[in-house]
């Protein structure tokens, strides 16, 4: 009984070292090389998982730019149906209601020596209704495209500012008061506004959205994308603040060649809007009655607000030819 115990034993013992050796020898090799192979793999994977790692973040942080420029450009659609923006940007200190109020009266003060001189409830009321709708809002638009248009004229310098000003050490809080103290307005007064609020507590994001508030403009809106991604991700602000201050020269240089090439449309549209009204006021100081029965006889005032409607539309058809969006 013994004996064959261990001859069973022995056979086992040598059936197993058999396997071993044929089946099994191979495995710590084969392990080995295959833990090899993974550390080569993954040695020659890492720079092109490195590229993907930095496609990644490039990829979302156009993603991320796309998606302010769309929103921007909602805002300022937003902002220029809004009177109370159109006010902020002329550098009004008014409310609505004051606006309204004024609008009134100059529309009042046009109606009524309008009925007094004779040229009726029609034509006054015509008169009226243009100069307390028509003039205030026009004379708004006129300050606000004014001052935007000098401050993007200017805003390349004040870029430029802050670039050397961070090169040189300087932090950008510091910046932005040498622009607010040294620049003209309406640049300095609005860049001392955005010092005036990181001084109150809001952060450079907020401060920068008060001011695209003011002043909406597509070149702003650059600036405060850029300086948001560098305060998130980091990198070199000094680089990114040059490579927008050319991208903004280029831009003021195409709209001064966009103004070069269409000026002759410009004047064309210019001499064919004022032609009608130009005539009709020689020929009211030539030869008065002739022009008088247009104004007094009721066929000839509906010929005159049918004119003037027509004359609009043709003055914002050929308004919307001439302008260009860069």
């Amino acid at each position: 009984m013994l004996t064959t115990l261990l001859i069973a034993v022995l056979s086992f013992v040598t059936i197993a070292g058999l396997g071993f050796v044929f089946v099994g020898g191979g495995d710590s090799s084969d392990r080995a090389l295959k833990r090899a192979q993974a550390f080569v793999k993954t040695d020659a994977d890492r720079p092109r998982v490195a590229r993907q790692s930095k496609g990644d973040k490039a990829d979302d942080r156009r993603k991320q730019i796309l998606t302010q420029l769309k929103e921007a450009e909602r805002k300022e659609r937003k902002a220029r149906v809004t009177l109370q923006a159109r006010l902020r940007q002329a550098g009004l200190a008014l409310q609505v209601r004051t606006f309204w109020i004024i609008s009134g009266v100059i529309g009042v003060v046009v109606f009524l020596p309008a009925l007094l001189l004779g040229k009726g409830p029609l034509v006054a009321a015509g008169l009226g209704f243009a100069a307390a709708f028509g003039l205030p809002r026009w004379v708004v638009g006129f300050i606000a495209a004014r001052r935007v248009k000098r401050f993007t004229e200017e805003f390349a310098n004040a870029v430029d500012i802050i670039v050397r000003g961070i090169k040189s050490g300087l932090p950008v809080h510091d910046c932005l008061k040498i622009i607010g103290k040294e620049c003209t307005a309406p640049l300095g007064p609005e860049f001392q506004r955005v010092v005036e609020n990181l001084g109150m507590g809001l952060t450079m994001e907020q401060s920068l959205e008060k001011l695209y508030d003011r002043m909406p403009t597509p070149e702003l809106r650059f600036f405060a994308i850029v300086m948001s991604i560098q305060s998130k991700t980091g990198g070199n602000l000094a680089e990114a603040l040059g490579n927008l201050s050319v991208v903004l020269r280029s831009r003021k240089l195409m709209r001064e060649k966009i103004k070069a090439l269409s000026s002759e449309a410009t004047a064309s549209a210019g001499i064919i809007g004022s032609m009608p009204p130009g005539v009709m006021m020689i020929v009211s100081i030539t030869t008065p009655s002739y022009m008088a029965l247009m104004f007094t006889d009721p066929r000839g005032q509906m010929m005159l607000m049918g004119g003037a409607l027509w004359m609009s539309i043709g003055i914002f058809v050929m308004k919307r030819m001439i302008s260009f969006k860069i």
